[in-house]
């Protein structure tokens, strides 16, 4: 080896496969596995070795100690990171960005039995025979909301668009012109419509439509009334609507369906006050409205599903749709929506219920929690979210830290990553979103973040 060789300090830096030893590493393979992690550890040697060849300097040990880090990122910027459990404590339960609506713990913990073997999905085990996916749904949202039938499918942007293409393929659809929403996502009913076929028939204005209006605008093309809820905005001021009840009386006159697209998923009247003016779905098939679709991860507190209930008749046809097939649920959505709404019929707690928690008992754990984190105790709104009742929000308290954008930063790139919002120069944890089980765990990783600890 001639001493040029053996001067070079590329030659300190560690073999690949001592890389690949590394703890740091190895528990990258669990997620990415052993041959992508390989690939990202050469690469990040021949980084460094390149940067060491200009330099003629031998690498630090600060370098070598950065390299599981480096790789890490380039994994997770390639491959994408995996999904992580986050506290929510923003006030918004329902967020979109993190999931919507949580499960309850109850209904999560038997999950792993029905999805770890085989279950009894589509199967009559009293006969043996071939059994009805959908008999569950039907029979569970039939008892919660007063309707005939009902079956799920993957969202209600599918359920919308299985009934409008079941019902009105190349026919007409009329709709109030102050309910074409957009909502998330770009999802925008007229392109809605269009996707399932439709054709779009826009009846009155953007903040005054009347029964009269949907009364011209039918005629031998007409295949449905379609009646959508506002969902995250409002107009206010010089308005009017026709009621559910007044299209239902029209829509049995003139022979149509009326589809009412309520959205969150409300399937039960509640009594808080941001949502008892919301419209739920016994209320609406009690109106007189043929078919009612809805999220399952909003107000009813499931998972990502969309349901479509009302009369047998219609519900059936939904289902014999060629579409269905590719829109229904596997079996672990339907495990979990089995066991929320079996949640409901029993009057059974659901996260959702944190918005509105006992005052005296929530003020003890504010103030437990506050002494635990030297945190002010401040007030503070809290929203439902996911569209629903975007204009009503629920007053309380929150925690207070001192912090700024920095500290909101390492709490997100904690263990578990806690969210918060910034306000008035301090940073808020709504606990009204955090389950009381993990108010040690949010506690931990206040205290890392604060000393600086990721």
């Amino acid at each position: 080896m001639s001493e040029a060789t053996s001067a070079d300090p590329r030659r300190r830096l560690p073999a690949v496969d001592r890389l690949l030893a590394d703890p740091l590493v190895r528990r990258l393979e669990a997620s990415y596995g052993r041959e992508p992690v390989r690939v990202q550890a050469r690469r990040a040697l021949d980084r460094l070795r390149r940067r060491l060849a200009g330099e003629g300097a031998p690498p630090s040990a600060d370098e070598v100690a950065a390299l599981p880090d480096e790789i890490a990122r380039a994994l997770e910027a390639e491959l994408g990171r995996p999904l992580r459990r986050v506290l929510n404590a923003t006030g918004v339960l329902l967020h979109t960005n993190l999931g919507r609506a949580p499960l309850p713990r109850e209904v999560a913990a038997r999950l792993p039995e029905l999805v770890t073997a085989s279950c009894d999905l589509e199967i009559d085990l009293a006969t043996g025979r071939r059994g009805d996916r959908a008999g569950r749904v039907s029979a569970l949202v039939a008892a919660l909301a007063g309707a005939e039938a009902a079956i799920a499918v993957n969202n209600n942007a599918a359920a919308l668009v299985l009934a409008l293409a079941t019902f009105a393929a190349g026919r007409e659809v009329v709709v109030s012109r102050g309910e074409l929403v957009e909502i998330g996502g770009s999802f925008r009913i007229p392109e809605i419509l269009a996707a399932a076929g439709a054709r779009l028939v826009e009846v009155g204005t953007t903040n005054r439509t009347h029964l009269a209006d949907y009364e011209r605008a039918i005629g031998p093309a007409t295949a449905l009334l379609l009646k959508v809820h506002a969902s995250n905005y409002r107009v206010s001021g010089f308005v009017a609507e026709a009621s559910p009840a007044d299209l239902a009386g029209l829509a049995r006159a003139r022979g149509l369906p009326l589809l009412c697209d309520e959205g969150s998923g409300l399937v039960r009247p509640r009594p808080e006050p941001q949502l008892a003016a919301e419209t739920s779905w016994s209320e609406l098939l009690s109106a007189g409205c043929d078919l009612v679709c809805g999220s399952g991860d909003k107000l009813l507190g499931g998972p990502q599903a969309g349901l479509l209930a009302g009369r047998a008749e219609l519900v059936e046809r939904c289902r014999r749709h060629p579409l269905y097939r590719a829109m229904r649920l596997d079996r672990l959505r339907a495990a979990a929506l089995d066991g929320v709404l079996r949640r409901h019929l029993a009057g059974e707690p659901l996260p959702l219920d944190r918005l509105w928690p006992e005052p005296a008992a929530h003020r003890a754990r504010l103030e437990r929690m506050a002494a635990r984190l030297a945190a002010a105790i401040v007030p503070a709104d809290a929203f439902v979210g996911g569209g629903a009742a975007p204009e009503s929000p629920i007053p309380g308290e929150a925690l207070a830290l001192p912090g700024s954008d920095e500290l909101a930063a390492r709490l997100r790139a904690g263990e578990p990553p806690v969210v918060g919002y910034l306000k008035g120069g301090r940073l808020l944890l709504d606990l009204r979103t955090v389950d009381a089980e993990d108010d040690g765990v949010l506690a931990d990783a206040v205290r890392r973040a604060r000393e600086g600890v990721a």
